[in-house]
């Protein structure tokens, strides 16, 4: 059968609790009651709220700060965001560029691995005279 405690009860206990910051379990044993969460119900019944809860003052900078880190994990997970994208896109045009050409892609790769690139995608040093457009590689090297 379960035990009945009376309102004044519980809340001198929470009172106790609250006051002399002390554990669930030890003013459990000390009065005797049975039930694992029975206090930590009452506490949030009647307790004034400071229990469990962390206070935290900040400063004005602080909270600009926090919002300036925020406003720059924004923008650095943007340009991840873009600069993934650019990479799947080269990746794509490198594989369509090189299955047009009829060159194996990882060919090109190991080929490709040691040249500068510049940013339109041309090789920053060329080792032959200007391109033919019917030269396969280095359409699918320029592309």
């Amino acid at each position: 059968m379960a035990i009945r405690y009376s309102e004044g009860f519980k809340m001198a206990v929470v009172r106790e609790l609250e006051e002399q910051d002390l554990a669930f379990d030890q003013v459990r044993r000390k009065y005797g009651i049975a039930g694992g969460c029975t206090v930590q119900a009452w506490v949030r019944k009647y307790g004034n709220g400071s229990r469990g809860k962390v206070i935290r003052v900040e400063r004005p900078e602080e909270i600009n700060e926090l919002k300036r880190l925020r406003n720059r994990v924004r923008q650095l997970e943007s340009a991840l965001a873009d600069a993934n994208i650019d990479a799947a896109l080269e990746r794509a045009f490198t594989e369509l560029a090189c299955e047009r050409a009829g060159v194996d892609v990882a060919e090109f790769k190991k080929k490709a691995a040691g040249q500068l690139l510049w940013p339109r995608g041309r090789t920053f040093r060329r080792s032959r005279p200007a391109p033919d457009a019917r030269d396969s590689a280095y359409a699918c090297a320029a592309e």
